[in-house]
C-alpha cells in the first residue's frame, strides 16, 4: 500500500464507496432489464424444479397485482446473476488498494475465480434444486397436497440459489488469506474440524430451511473446494 493510499480519509474511501455500488447499481438494473425481456423463459426455468418434484403444472397467484410484481422479482434476481462480473469485481476492486504490488498479481485471477464460483455455485443449486424440493414436499405424504403461490415459490428459490452462489466464493477469501500471508496451507490443513464446523453452522443459517438434505448438498461441495484450496495454497502459493 502505497503512503497516499494508507492516508486516505475516511470520506475519501466513503466516496470510493459510493462509486463502486452506483456502478453495480446501474449493471444490476441494466440486467434487470435484459431479465425483464426474457422474464417468460427465466420464470419457466425457475419453476421447472417444482413442476418435475410435484408433477403439477403452474403456480398460483393470489393477488391481482402479483403477477407484475413476480415479473419484476424474476428481473431482479436475472440483474444480480447477469450482473455478477461487474458488480464482483467492484467489491473486489475497492478492496485491493489495501493490497501490496506482489499480492496485486493475483486480482485477476481471484476476480475471474470470484465469477466461475457464484455462478457454478447458482447452476448446482439449480440442479439439486428439484432434490431438496422433492426431499421437502415428501414429508407431506399422501393425505398432504401442497398449494404454494408464486411469490412464496419464488422467495424460496431466489435464497436457495443466491446462497448457494455466494457460499461458493468461500474459498476465494481463504486462498486471498494465504495470499497475503495470513494464512499457510499447514494451517488450513490443521483447522479442518473448525472449517468443517463452520461450513456447517453457516450453511444451517444461510438455507431456506435448514433441513439435513439441503445442508448435505451445500456443505458437501464447500468442504470439497476448501481442500482444493488448500492444495492451491500450497502449490500455486508455496506456502
Amino acid at each position: 500500500m502505497s503512503a497516499a493510499e494508507s492516508q486516505m480519509p475516511i470520506l475519501e474511501h466513503l466516496r470510493e464507496l459510493r462509486r463502486r455500488m452506483f456502478i453495480a447499481a446501474i449493471a444490476v438494473l441494466v440486467g434487470a432489464v435484459i431479465g425483464f425481456i426474457f422474464r417468460d423463459w427465466l420464470l419457466d426455468l425457475i419453476v421447472d424444479p417444482y413442476e418435475r418434484a410435484t408433477g403439477q403444472s403452474g403456480l398460483a397467484f393470489f393477488e391481482v397485482g402479483e403477477a407484475f410484481s413476480v415479473s419484476m422479482k424474476v428481473a431482479l434476481f436475472g440483474g444480480v446473476v447477469l450482473s455478477a462480473p461487474v458488480w464482483l469485481y467492484e467489491v473486489w476492486a475497492f478492496i485491493t488498494p489495501a493490497l501490496s504490488k506482489r499480492e496485486k498479481r493475483w486480482v485477476i485471477p481471484i476476480i475471474v475465480s470470484l465469477v466461475i464460483l457464484f455462478v457454478g455455485g447458482v447452476v448446482f443449486a439449480y440442479w439439486t434444486m428439484e432434490r431438496a424440493l422433492d426431499w421437502l414436499l415428501g414429508f407431506g405424504g399422501d393425505r398432504l397436497t401442497p398449494v404454494i403461490g408464486v411469490n412464496r415459490y419464488l422467495n424460496f428459490a431466489f435464497r436457495y440459489l443466491l446462497v448457494f452462489g455466494v457460499a461458493f466464493l468461500f474459498p476465494v477469501f481463504v486462498f486471498t488469506a494465504g495470499a497475503v500471508g495470513a494464512v499457510s496451507s499447514k494451517q488450513l490443513k490443521k483447522g479442518r474440524r473448525w472449517a468443517v464446523l463452520i461450513i456447517v453452522v453457516v450453511g444451517a443459517i444461510l438455507t431456506p430451511t435448514g433441513d439435513p438434505l439441503t445442508l448435505i448438498l451445500l456443505s458437501t461441495p464447500l468442504y470439497l473446494l476448501y481442500e482444493a484450496t488448500i492444495w492451491l495454497v500450497r502449490f500455486a502459493l508455496k506456502k
